[in-house]
């Protein structure tokens, strides 16, 4: 039975868009057997959704110094239902901060902390005027997690 990855990602525009595929994109690399991914938008993501990964991938807006708004109600919906179910959840973020990324870090840590999840790897933080880097950098976090799923690391 193949390992489930989840991508839950707020992507409002185009740049979003591409970092959200580039870590799509890297967690289907050819390489990596044996993990099926599934990205959805923070709307559309549930308990079911969360309670079926053996990872997750998260990834975030800057809004106004916090994770985005569709990110905290993906959290305020799925925090209590899969909270003693996935304990030990291996999972990574990544924000694209316009400034420093600080309050966002801190909202979602705090979160994730609260579930008792597991950082595979320090937060990504793409932050500042865009950078064509950013996207190379969520395709390796994709197949970050990917490979260490099948390799079963996390």
């Amino acid at each position: 039975m193949p390992k489930r990855l989840l991508i839950v990602a707020h992507a409002p525009s185009a740049n979003t868009a591409r970092l959200r595929d580039a870590v799509l994109q890297g967690a289907r690399d050819p390489a990596v057997e044996g993990v099926e991914t599934v990205s959805l938008a923070p709307f559309d993501a549930g308990p079911a959704d969360v309670l079926a990964a053996d990872a997750v991938v998260l990834g975030t807006t800057e809004n106004l110094g916090y994770m985005s708004g569709a990110l905290k109600d993906f959290f305020d919906r799925t925090y209590y239902p899969v909270l003693e179910r996935t304990q030990g959840l291996s999972y990574a973020l990544y924000v694209r901060a316009g400034h420093d990324g600080t309050g966002t870090l801190r909202g979602v840590e705090t979160i994730v902390t609260g579930l008792r999840w597991k950082p595979a790897r320090a937060p990504l933080v793409c932050k500042g005027p865009w950078q064509e880097a950013f996207v190379d950098e969520c395709r390796d976090l994709g197949l970050l997690m990917a490979a260490g799923l099948e390799a079963g690391v996390f």
